[in-house]
């Protein structure tokens, strides 16, 4: 593990949060001389320390190891661009379906219109964000 890279992501994470090295250093329990040698790359947090500091800055302890965040809110971020991925599928499946049946003459007008609606009605939640 290289020690600059940690530091900056302690760093990032910390600013990210909200926090000075001063109150980090105090859910830590150590100095603020500590925290900014961990930021500065001159030292590296106790091992032990490792799930506390993960906790507070709300990443896993891998991820510290690794020194690549992604946060709880990176995560969820992800999770709703597949959802909406999916659901767009769905919505093109539908669609796809009705046409293909309609042109075969192989549905009636109300399956069809229900296979329709169903694809609209997954279009329409793709594109609800629930962070306006």
């Amino acid at each position: 593990m290289d020690r600059k890279p940690l530091g900056r992501m302690i760093q990032e994470l910390r600013k990210g949060k909200g926090m000075t090295q001063l109150e980090l250093a105090g859910k830590m329990n150590v100095t603020d001389k500590a925290v900014s040698k961990w930021e500065r790359g001159l030292s590296y947090p106790d091992t032990a320390s490792l799930p506390a500091l993960a906790e507070i800055l709300g990443v896993s302890v891998d991820e510290l190891m690794q020194c690549s965040s992604r946060t709880k809110e990176e995560g969820m971020a992800k999770a709703r661009d597949i959802a909406k991925t999916a659901l767009k599928a769905v919505a093109v499946a539908m669609g796809i379906a009705a046409t293909v049946l309609a042109v075969m003459d192989e549905i009636d007008a109300k399956t069809g219109i229900t296979l329709l609606g169903i694809g609209l009605a997954c279009l329409a939640i793709a594109a609800m964000d629930s962070r306006d």
